[in-house]
């Protein structure tokens, strides 16, 4: 926003685009990882609460934190490495994305509830607003929006 004050122009602040909180982890695929990633994750809404004033209803704990079990879950099941959690959120959302070596994208596979395993995906999508995977050059990335209310 620009204020006129005789003539002149006196800029307030108020027009400078503000950028996303974001976070970064690193996990080795030890015993733990994914608990850990699970507390970073609640630890940055809490910050996004904090910081950009964030309001989420009552689900979204659970849910953001049973998205990121999930994406970092196939992450250290499926990739022969170390896997990155990013998180970047504003005052509405957060992107949840996931790093690892591995190259193959992920499948979705159709409903069965007679089907053991391989519901992950699944659960993502039914959580997130949007779904994306990448290949990239150390391998690939997986990207979930999650909205904070409904």
């Amino acid at each position: 926003m620009t204020e006129y004050l005789g003539g002149a122009v006196i800029p307030s602040g108020f027009d400078v685009p503000v950028e996303p909180l974001r976070r970064a982890a690193h996990y080795t695929g030890e015993p733990g990882c994914i608990a850990d990633a699970r507390d970073f994750a609640a630890r940055f809404l809490e910050q996004l609460r904090t910081e950009w004033c964030a309001t989420a209803d009552g689900r979204a704990d659970g849910e953001l934190l049973l998205l990121v079990s999930e994406l970092v879950t196939n992450a250290d099941r499926h990739s022969s490495g170390p896997y990155i959690l990013e998180l970047e959120g504003t005052d509405t959302m957060i992107a949840v994305s996931v790093y690892d070596s591995s190259t193959a994208l992920p499948r979705r596979y159709p409903k069965d509830p007679e089907r053991v395993g391989r519901h992950g995906l699944e659960i993502v999508h039914a959580l997130a607003t949007e779904v994306t995977a990448e290949r990239v050059p150390v391998g690939k990335r997986v990207r979930a929006v999650f909205q904070l209310r409904r």
